[in-house]
């Protein structure tokens, strides 16, 4: 009877620790969503493991969607703001715009627009940058790299510049279809976010 009242003491306690924990926010497309993989080892999943080891009291939301792009990150920003009301947002979005050449300026846009919603919520804004294949021409694929930085220089928040950083161009880090990540990936791209992320991070 003992462990018994230990155990929901235990249960209860640990459920009170979670629901005061801060909450970070992944937003993210289907680098984000763990695409092709089981959800537990995709590097959302990693970094809540990791901000437990590590004694971070934050828990995790993902709400990363495949094929996501700016603008409909930018329609469902509100609900999601509304419903999970985190203390930091880490944007990761654009990807799917520069596959389909959209206009840069209106993802500029988006971005912001994502940004400043996220700040009037009374969020940080961890951006995060991606690159396109050479495949899409240099104009363009120049100007899409640099837009992540231009933005993150006006709104004046911290920038991860590309996530795929050290294993982009490596065929072996990805799946089959040579666009999303594999599991051996993952930690990878864990520990580019987290160069961004900690400084962010409070001990609470």
């Amino acid at each position: 009877m003992r462990s018994a009242v230990t155990a929901v003491v235990f249960a209860l306690a640990w459920s009170a620790a979670t629901a005061s924990a801060a909450t970070i926010l992944v937003y993210g497309d289907s680098l984000s969503a763990a695409y092709g993989l089981p959800q537990d080892q995709g590097w959302v999943s990693l970094l809540a493991r990791r901000l437990h080891a590590e004694k971070f009291d934050y828990k995790v939301a993902n709400a990363s969607l495949s094929g996501e792009t700016t603008q409909g990150g930018r329609n469902r920003i509100a609900a999601v703001l509304e419903a999970q009301r985190p203390a930091i947002v880490i944007l990761e979005l654009g990807a799917n715009d520069g596959l389909r050449g959209t206009a840069l300026e209106a993802m500029r846009a988006n971005l912001e627009a994502i940004i400043d919603a996220c700040r009037s919520a009374g969020a940080r804004v961890l951006l995060v940058g991606m690159r396109l294949p050479p495949n899409y021409g240099t104009a363009y694929t120049n100007k899409f790299q640099q837009l992540y930085g231009e933005v993150a220089k006006r709104r004046k928040l911290p920038l991860v510049p590309f996530l795929l950083e050290g294993f982009g161009e490596k065929r072996e880090y990805f799946l089959a279809d040579g666009f999303h990540p594999s599991a051996e990936a993952q930690p990878l791209m864990l520990d580019t976010i987290w160069k961004g992320l900690r400084p962010l991070l409070k001990r609470q």
